[in-house]
């Protein structure tokens, strides 16, 4: 063990003993005892309520026929949840996990659905929700949020009334309503992860109440981020040497008006501006999957060293505006609502994609994003409420601009191109839940999709050292990229669902389901196939899941205990897949395809269980299995499709998730509450591409938090600590060749997200 290593489980073991020992202080200096600890009451008394059923005003969580996990405001601030990757190692069968090649790009995965790509044409497996708006890309999913009033994870196709690209499930974000009271809400917090590099501080304030009172309300939100850099870009003895690596800065606004004019009319309006500056990706080589170790510099993959000459950077910045309406109508006792969102967002970024001080591979990304949907519902109750009904239409518009610039070999050679699509989606669906008997419920659906892509690509490959751009703005070029291919992708399917539901006590509740969903077809626009007919920009076409759940939920024995469960088994039909190869002319090149029919089958059990008063338990246990049944596309690059190919992992399919932790909640006389939280999360390692060459670390993380009011005054003081145990999870491992033109390069691209963070908080709430 060397010297660093020891120095950073000395800090991990220093800082869980301080936690620990706080929470001594806790019992010791308790003089006067409560169990009216809100944030228990947040984890067991409290009914949930969340939005995945779009049942007018919500449906509690425990009565929803599908496997979901939400986390409320309480439960959201005890994590210092700064973006939605914090809730990664919370649920089981669920990876919030960033790409890492561009900040902000996600590639979630749920149930071992998931994408590998930083491409914006390529649609994702868990759709992102926010206020009932679909984001139409990964790009720009994982930056800063705050002032998020419920998270809510929806595990399993959600294909009837989230449409397309749900296949693996649905993540929904809910930002806070303006109050009809006065409500201010602040936070300052600093972090560290103790290594001698930059600081990471945080602002945030919210303030909510009305204008006029019962008719208009209003909220306006402020967050700002300085982050010095958790990394050390270690370049021995060079000039470049940056010792803080990784800085950025971001800011986001928010504001929102309530109006309810009468007490049938609702009107809820929301507006967001964000912008987001700092470096590039820390990115690590090390040796790869051929076991060719990186040339000039090899690190271990489960170390966070890494060395890179270019600091790269990343500039985005995005304005978005939700618009919800409400109307109660006497039509079956129902609720019409109608949700607008619109959404723009601009990013350019710089990597060093070669991984090393050496200018090998360098590229520039920008990214040109502008959408508008809205959605129309009814849901009602009808046959003396034995019906709950819903039906809606939805119309998504997306504008999508891409490029790429590629330099090579010290800037020797050069390519560039990308696409530019224009897209279209509208849904009908229709959901029904029957009650049958007292004990014995039908519910159905369905979904009719219809979708149109029109795309223009240039090829990389065929602006070879002809400097231009895609995108309208991006600096290198004025320059113009000549299209090379057009093309247009046309699709309609229909998402059926059918189920049953038993109530065979008031407390233990089963269900059972089948359902179809789909990923949406399109094109690649980072081509760099001279071969566009066999491996080029596409098209690829519709990715098709049948699942089949079977669940339950309970509330056993325990006054606030709740264990749930299921049972799934999913067949896919026309999988896509993002396969990564090793290139010596483009470095890496990226061919998306329908690759084979597969089966993924699993098991997932999450419990809130309170031991006392003050202590409750939370853990949650996922196992998966996957296998290709049939195969379309040579994985492993050997020239035949065989039983080798089938016995591939399928990538980023981690086979085993788990998390246990605890609250523990005592109310102090003259003090108020204090709290500790502590949670140990676990996840298998899993295949990265598909030719298993790439593959992502297993994971043993602990989060631990203690926390305290200051003298009943509304102020909070908290410290925390985030994968204390420090192990390193890279957001991807792309092979690069083992020769780039004539030179030696081996090793990968393997940008590095944090390690540990260590703490402080204050809160104040009024």
């Amino acid at each position: 063990m060397n010297i660093l290593e020891m120095r950073q489980r000395y800090a991990a073991g220093f800082t869980t003993i301080a936690l620990t020992l706080f929470a001594g202080q806790v019992s010791i200096a308790q003089e006067s005892d409560s169990s009216g600890s809100s944030v228990i009451d947040a984890l067991t008394t409290e009914e949930v309520v969340v939005t995945a059923t779009k049942k007018a005003g919500g449906e509690a969580i425990q009565d929803v026929p599908i496997a979901i996990t939400a986390f409320g405001e309480e439960q959201l601030d005890a994590f210092q949840l700064r973006d939605i990757s914090g809730l990664s190692f919370k649920m089981p069968n669920v990876a919030l996990d960033e790409i890492g090649t561009t900040k902000g790009v996600a590639n979630f995965t749920i149930r071992g659905l998931g994408v590998n790509s930083s491409i914006p044409s390529i649609d994702p497996a868990v759709g992102v929700f926010v206020d009932g708006v679909y984001l139409g890309m990964n790009a720009g999913v994982i930056f800063d949020t705050f002032d998020l009033e419920s998270v809510e994870t929806l595990r399993g196709p959600q294909g009837v009334l989230f449409g397309r690209n749900v296949t693996g499930g649905a993540v929904l974000l809910n930002t806070s309503d303006p109050t009809d009271e006065l409500r201010i809400k602040a936070k300052i917090a600093a972090d560290s992860g103790l290594r001698g590099t930059g600081g990471n501080y945080y602002a945030q304030g919210v303030i909510s109440g009305p204008i006029q009172a019962g008719v208009l309300s209003a909220k306006f939100g402020i967050y700002a981020n300085d982050d010095g850099g958790w990394f050390e870009n270690t370049i021995p003895g060079a000039v470049t040497r940056k010792e803080d690596f990784g800085e950025s800065d971001t800011y986001v606004i928010r504001g929102a008006l309530k109006f309810t004019p009468t007490d049938t009319l609702e009107v809820i309006a929301k507006y967001e501006h964000g912008d987001s500056e700092g470096e590039g990706p820390a990115a690590q080589s090390h040796t790869n999957g051929l076991g060719i170790p990186g040339q000039i510099v090899n690190f271990s993959r489960d170390s966070f060293d890494f060395a890179v000459d270019e600091v790269g950077f990343t500039d985005a910045e995005w304005d978005s505006v939700s618009a919800e309406i409400n109307l109660d109508v006497g039509f079956g006792n129902g609720t019409i609502t109608n949700i607008f969102g619109w959404r723009e967002f601009i990013q350019f970024a710089r990597s060093d994609i070669d991984a090393r001080p050496a200018f090998l591979f360098h590229a520039n990304v920008a990214t040109d994003q502008n959408q508008i949907s809205n959605e129309i519902r009814y849901n009602g109750t009808f046959f003396e409420e034995r019906l709950n009904f819903t039906a809606g239409f939805y119309y998504f518009h997306q504008e999508l601009d891409y490029g790429e610039q590629r330099d090579l070999l010290g800037g020797a050679l050069t390519q560039d191109g990308g696409g530019t699509q224009d897209h279209e989606t509208i849904g009908v669906f229709l959901q029904g839940e029957y009650q049958l008997t007292d004990r014995w419920s039908l519910n159905a659906g369905i979904r009719y999709n219809d979708e149109e892509k029109d795309v223009e690509i240039a090829s990389l490959v065929r602006n070879v050292n002809s400097p231009c751009t895609v995108v309208e703005g991006d600096s290198r070029s004025p320059t113009m990229c000549p299209i090379d291919f057009r093309d247009s992708f046309s699709t309609s399917n229909w998402a059926p669902k059918v189920g049953l539901g038993f109530e065979a006590t008031d407390d233990l509740r089963f269900y059972a389901h089948w359902a179809r969903s789909f990923r949406a077809g399109g094109f690649n626009f980072r081509n760099t196939a001279i071969d566009t007919v066999n491996f080029g920009p596409g098209p690829f076409e519709d990715e098709q899941i049948d699942s089949f759940e079977i669940g339950f939920k309970s509330e056993p024995f325990i006054p606030g205990a709740r264990v749930n469960g299921a049972f799934f088994y999913n067949f896919l039909e026309d999988l896509q897949r993002e396969i990564n190869l090793a290139d010596p002319f483009a470095g890496v090149v990226q061919v998306i395809r329908n690759t084979a029919e597969a089966e993924i089958w699993g098991v997932e059990l999450d419990a809130v269980i309170p031991i006392t008063d003050h202590l409750v338990l939370n853990m949650g246990i996922g196992y998966i299995e996957g296998d290709y049944e049939e195969l379309d596309f040579d994985l492993n690059g050997d020239g035949m499709i065989d039983a080798v190919d089938l016995a591939l992992d399928i990538p980023r399919l981690a086979p085993l998730t788990g998390n246990i932790g605890f609250t523990y909640a005592r109310m102090i006389q003259g003090m108020g509450e204090m709290v500790l939280n502590f949670n140990y999360a676990h996840r298998d390692g899993a295949a990265y591409t598909d030719n298993n060459l790439g593959t992502l670390n297993e994971q043993d993380r602990i989060d631990a938090s203690a926390s305290t009011d200051l003298f009943n005054t509304g102020a909070k003081f908290t410290i925390y600590g985030k994968n204390l145990t420090n192990e390193v999870l890279h957001g991807n491992d792309t092979q690069l060749p083992a020769v780039l033109g004539p030179v030696p390069t081996g090793g990968t691209f393997a940008p590095l997200l944090r390690g540990r963070q260590v703490g402080i908080e204050l809160q104040y709430v009024y």
